[in-house]
């Protein structure tokens, strides 16, 4: 398995944690950003951990989450995040998919409007939070730095009512990314549908064609992908920096290899960890991975196959790409709020 660096081993022993592999050589570098982290999984803990980046979400406040596909469980649950997003008067905001689950499974699609109302009020979003689907009424595109793959990125045109974005991050694997964190809710999940066919295909498909998207033609440049990615990821950090700011939490709990926006995902192997936020995405993504990789293997807590599968997808090049285009740094020093009043 290719190695994924660790930037900060030994805060992570300090928390329990026994490193497994090299530590890059950092003694002589900057500590890096911060990222906080609390051990508890809780509404209050959400809000503490939030409170303790020391940034007011103020303005219109969009909270991006992924409202899951209709029968994943492993979403998450509006009882964990209620406190947080009615305390900032967010809106809880999605995007479309560009995919569909197949006949018989239309009541747990999110492809279109229709059915993904459907499933985040079975969900338990509705009644709530204030939702919405950002690309229900059209899209629009924002600029990109880096025009490599993706001449800009194509998001819901909602994106343009808010002034302020919590991304809530729920920390597991994928099947194309290898892993999901803050990069990939900022960039696939901020996508419109045909956003999310142009960032899937490195900028081939800007129209989403269901009979071709995941054909050899135009799927298969896995670190083009990679790398649309942190693009687009960077494009919509920009976005909201340029109006009242953006903040990043992860919450790792129910941590499949498989994604929110699989329908049948594998069975969660991993026990439930904390919450980390940061104000960089690039090193909150990094801490996540660190501590992964730094898991024991026990009866009832193995890394190993979400692991193989980072490792398969080259899952780590999304960091290490959105690292070289200045989005933030891989370098960072953990910081625990527990115990803290």
């Amino acid at each position: 398995m290719k190695k994924i660096a660790l930037f900060a081993a030994a805060a992570l022993m300090l928390l329990g944690c026994n490193q497994k592999q090299e530590t890059a050589t950092t003694s002589q570098e900057p500590e890096g950003s911060v990222v906080y982290i609390t051990r508890d999984i809780s509404p209050d803990a959400l809000v503490k951990i939030y409170q303790a980046l020391g940034v007011e979400a103020n303005g219109r406040v969009a909270v991006k989450i992924s409202t899951g596909e209709g029968s994943n469980p492993n979403y998450l649950k509006p009882e964990l995040i209620k406190n947080l997003v009615q305390m900032v008067d967010g809106t809880i905001v999605e995007c479309n998919t560009a995919y569909g689950s197949g006949p018989g499974n239309e009541q747990d699609e999110r492809n279109t409007s229709a059915n993904h109302w459907k499933v985040i009020e079975r969900h338990g979003f509705t009644p709530l939070f204030k939702v919405d689907i950002m690309d229900e009424e059209g899209e629009m595109r924002i600029p990109v730095q880096d025009s490599t793959h993706i001449k800009y990125d194509i998001v819901g045109s909602h994106m343009a009512n808010y002034d302020f974005m919590i991304a809530l991050n729920h920390f597991k694997g994928h099947p194309m990314g290898g892993y999901g964190g803050a990069l990939k809710n900022l960039s696939i999940g901020c996508g419109s549908a045909n956003g999310k066919a142009y960032i899937h295909t490195a900028g081939k498909m800007e129209v989403l064609d269901m009979a071709k998207l995941w054909t050899p033609e135009f799927i298969g440049d896995q670190d083009g992908f990679l790398e649309s990615m942190a693009a687009a990821a960077q494009a919509v950090t920009d976005y909201f920096r340029a109006k009242k700011g953006i903040i990043y939490i992860s919450v790792m709990n129910n941590m499949s290899i498989d994604c929110d926006c699989v329908d049948h995902p594998e069975p969660v192997k991993l026990e439930d960890y904390g919450i980390l936020a940061s104000t960089d995405p690039v090193a909150l993504d990094q801490a996540c991975i660190d501590i992964i990789n730094n898991q024991e293997v026990t009866a009832t807590n193995d890394p190993t196959d979400l692991l193989a599968r980072i490792d398969k997808q080259h899952g780590i090049h999304t960091i290490e790409h959105a690292e070289k285009l200045g989005l933030g740094s891989r370098q960072y020093k953990l910081v625990s709020i527990d115990g803290k009043e």
